[in-house]
């Protein structure tokens, strides 16, 4: 969180240096440190690694940081933020995106377009499999998919929140399972409960608001 609160004050290329004890961690705590960068929407372009700390040079991408901590009852991971989205510095923000009203009819959230809100009072964290924006979802390539949906499993397994929730069947599609369909994933994710609901995009019209909020109460009483 201290990385996404610098996210959001700093200008989309602005360089950010980052340095930390080493400790015994080795190359897993490098690929650790690394992870927690990527997610928190910068880019990394390169890492020095001494005895007693690691160097990491990275710049503030056009995207949106994870909201993310221990403790979550629900993470929510959408498919990729839209530049809309990102330059708001929100998921979901765009008008006619269904996410936040479905959330707070469901009663998972208070406050609208809050991700700050919903991790700190409700233990809803965000994230997304591709964490490059842009105008649709049709320019991502499988590799995004792949190394995305690893990224996710990572945090999952280090974070344990109580389960996760794909905001997207075509994102599961694409990163996961091909065959899947809306509803509890029987194999998990990243060894908690998984749920798959339909898009909240405003294109998804045929997703009504109240079915879009029954999705989330399901995807939260999966929380372990």
């Amino acid at each position: 969180m201290a990385l996404a609160y610098l996210h959001w004050d700093m200008r989309v290329g602005s360089p950010l240096t980052l340095e930390l004890d080493g400790g015994d961690g080795g190359a897993e705590r490098v690929d650790r440190l690394r992870d927690v960068v990527v997610g928190a929407g910068f880019a990394v372009d390169d890492v020095e690694v001494e005895r007693l700390s690691i160097r990491m040079w990275t710049r503030r991408e056009r995207t949106l940081p994870d909201t993310v901590g221990r403790g979550m009852r629900l993470l929510v991971c959408g498919l990729n933020p839209s530049l809309y989205a990102a330059d708001v510095g929100v998921g979901y923000a765009r008008p006619g995106n269904r996410f936040w009203p479905a959330a707070r009819a469901a009663g998972l959230v208070e406050r609208d377009r809050d991700a700050v809100d919903a991790l700190a009072r409700h233990g809803i964290g965000m994230t997304d499999l591709v964490k490059r924006a842009t105008t649709g979802a049709a320019g991502l390539t499988a590799a995004e998919y792949r190394a995305g949906a690893a990224r996710v499993e990572r945090l999952v397994r280090w974070l344990r929140p109580g389960a996760v929730c794909f905001v997207g069947l075509a994102g599961w599609r694409a990163a996961v399972d091909p065959h899947a369909s809306s509803g509890e994933q029987e194999a998990g994710f990243g060894g908690v409960p998984a749920y798959v609901m339909p898009s909240t995009s405003g294109a998804n019209a045929h997703a009504r608001l109240d079915e879009l909020a029954d999705h989330l109460r399901a995807a939260v009483a999966f929380s372990r």
